[in-house]
């Protein structure tokens, strides 16, 4: 029950007096509970956590303020829904397009697909089948030629995949990016001179061999003309019942004078619970008979450290030994918490997605709805194939409110309830970043 003692120190926390950076104790003592209460809600992803110089863990005020009111429960989770706004008149190019969940949120948003490039066969089915009327180019990126678009087209994204890269370390710059998919991207941004790029990718890509790819990134999109920015998503603080973060590089043409804008995080999560409310009956991986009899003995929200002692050693083998949490392994959900990420096979061995109370992994109806895929997206292929397209998808209702913060940009409009906005900086990112950067105040 929140009381009147939680309102208070509700209060207290709105005052300037504490620091805007606490350590866990520090955190501990200004709010109350233990230093344990705080490292479980960093593990549990509720809040975030940087590092400082010495490694320690460093927690911002904003983020215990939101912990605190769910600790306290003063707020409730929302109701499960893919969101969806009027459209508008502003046109995107997408590469990389996957099974769509970009494209969607971006659609849901407002803004009008002119073209769709990706490369895998049964991704492609997946859009064809869902959405006929869309252009979509069935080919090799490297054999695309975007030149036909320029100057014609506000937004150009794409989530490449992050493979090895040469680094611009010889003055060559975006030359220098050649024989990596983000060189294609960056290609495509080149000939089509969008007002508005956006890369996604994953929150790796911020340490990435000590920063040097990001940084790389960052210089080749500036010396393209684009002023650029960064910033860590987290879906589950976005109407998406998954704990998944990705990292949104924006770059924004610098004839514009246009200011960054990111969705701002919200303060309420969607639990498994409400995502997988009344959802349909679809196909789905089966566990062995002995694995099932091994998950039968996990509760939800549990894993292999709930086996007996005995069955952990059977079960984990060899990794049993091994250093590290290994918190994937035999992992069953909560239904009070929003899911783990989504991998490309809910049965694998190091990374469980067991459902919270049947014994069985997720089904492919189940993972659409916790990327927020409506229940009309249907996908192409195999059961693997099915996995992995939803598995490697970038949240639809996540894409939405990125969506909305392009519209914004190109409108000139900012609504402070629902956005974050950022000046374009000085070119900080000419060396490799420091690790401030990597995070959002």
């Amino acid at each position: 029950m929140y009381n009147k003692t939680m309102l208070i120190k509700e209060k207290e926390l709105n005052r300037s007096g504490f620091p805007s950076v606490v350590s866990v104790l520090e955190a501990a003592r200004i709010l109350n509970v233990s230093p344990d209460t705080i490292r479980r809600w960093d593990k549990k992803g509720l809040i975030k956590s940087e590092r400082s110089n010495n490694n320690h863990r460093l927690f911002r005020l904003a983020e215990l303020k939101r912990a605190y009111s769910k600790y306290s429960g003063n707020t409730d989770g929302a109701r499960y829904k893919v969101l969806k706004s009027r459209r508008t008149t502003h046109d995107v190019i997408e590469l990389f397009s996957g099974c769509g969940g970009m494209a969607l949120g971006f659609e849901n948003a407002g803004l009008r697909t002119k073209l769709l490039v990706e490369v895998d066969d049964r991704c492609v089915d997946t859009l064809r089948m869902n959405r006929p009327k869309w252009n979509i180019v069935h080919d090799d990126i490297k054999d695309v030629d975007f030149s036909i678009y320029r100057g014609t087209i506000d937004i150009v994204a794409g989530g490449f995949p992050c493979q090895a890269f040469s680094y611009a370390g010889n003055g060559k710059g975006f030359e220098d990016t050649r024989g990596t998919l983000f060189f294609e991207f960056a290609r495509a941004v080149k000939e089509v001179n969008p007002k508005i790029a956006v890369a996604e990718n994953v929150r790796g890509l911020l340490r990435h061999d000590g920063r040097k790819t990001i940084t790389t990134m960052l210089n080749v999109l500036d010396e393209l003309g684009y002023n650029v920015d960064f910033h860590l998503l987290r879906s589950q603080f976005l109407d998406v019942a998954q704990k998944r973060e990705r990292v949104i590089i924006l770059g924004t043409r610098k004839d514009l004078s246009m200011d960054f804008i990111y969705p701002k995080e919200k303060d309420y999560t969607v639990s498994l619970r409400e995502a997988l409310r009344n959802c349909v009956d679809s196909a789905g991986a089966s566990y062995p008979p002995k694995k099932k009899e091994i998950m039968e003995l996990v509760p939800a929200g549990g894993y292999w450290r709930d086996l007996p002692t005995e069955m952990q050693i059977e079960y984990m083998k060899a990794s049993f030994h091994m250093g590290g949490g290994k918190t994937g392994m035999a992992r069953r959900l909560s239904w009070d918490e929003p899911s783990l990420t989504l991998t490309c096979n809910p049965a694998q061995k190091h990374t469980e997605r067991c459902h919270p109370e049947e014994t069985r992994p997720l089904t492919i109806r189940e993972y659409a709805r916790i990327q927020s895929f409506p229940d009309p997206w249907q996908f192409a292929g195999s059961l693997a194939s099915q996995y992995r397209q939803i598995g490697n998808a970038v949240p639809v209702n996540m894409a939405y409110h990125v969506g909305r913060c392009l519209i914004a940009m190109l409108e000139g409009k900012f609504d402070d309830k629902a956005m974050v906005t950022r000046k374009p900086r000085e070119r900080y990112f000419q060396q490799t970043l420091p690790l401030v950067a990597s995070v959002i105040p």
